[in-house]
């Protein structure tokens, strides 16, 4: 990853708030002050998931795109991919058995597809919200790591209805633009949470 993208995706801090009780679920990245930087719109009944980022809810300018490389497999590799230049800026991929049956862990590839760290949630965490009756009330926290250094954390606000996750950027290199972070909040909002 070499191209950072508009100043835009290299701040610190993002919000992303989800609104459920509409017609597909839809969602807000913004930055720390509330200020809008996207909007999406969750597709219903689709075979492959092609997620579709804009710049503001009348969807008439694309900023990026998270497309799911393979039909086939089950759990899928997410490309992140600039609208404007078609250049794919890096892919996530869920650990199937790891998430399923313990806590939740997502690899991170660069644009060259080489493996440069992963997503990791609180071990703990993640067994109370898959065990213990309630337990999907709890929070997520997780930790996003490169080269086992963590650079940033992920932490899900408490919600009856909705979702609100924020993105906490530590010590991200200059070269890693944030939209591959965000595609992974996003994903874990719209795959992972209809899942659980």
């Amino acid at each position: 990853m070499t191209d950072v993208g508009p100043a835009i995706w290299n701040q610190n801090f993002y919000r992303i708030r989800k609104k459920s009780l509409t017609v597909g679920n839809k969602y807000w990245i913004e930055d720390k002050n509330g200020t809008m930087l996207g909007f999406s719109k969750q597709k219903l009944f689709k075979f492959k998931e092609d997620i579709r980022i804009f710049s503001n809810e009348n969807m008439d300018k694309e900023l990026f795109k998270i497309q799911q490389k393979q039909i086939m497999d089950a759990w899928g590799t997410f490309a992140i991919i600039d609208s404007q230049t078609n250049t794919e800026l890096g892919s996530i991929k869920r650990k199937a058995l790891m998430s399923a049956f313990a806590w939740d862990e997502w690899d991170v590839f660069d644009a060259n597809n080489q493996l440069i760290g992963g997503i990791h949630e609180s071990e703990g965490r993640g067994l109370v919200r898959k065990y213990v009756p309630l337990g999907g009330l709890v929070p997520e926290k997780m930790t996003l790591k490169l080269n086992n250094i963590p650079i940033a954390e992920i932490n899900q606000q408490f919600k009856i209805i909705g979702d609100i996750w924020e993105l906490n950027c530590l010590n991200v290199p200059a070269n890693i633009d944030r939209r591959v972070l965000l595609g992974g909040l996003l994903l874990m909002g719209m795959i992972e949470r209809s899942r659980k």
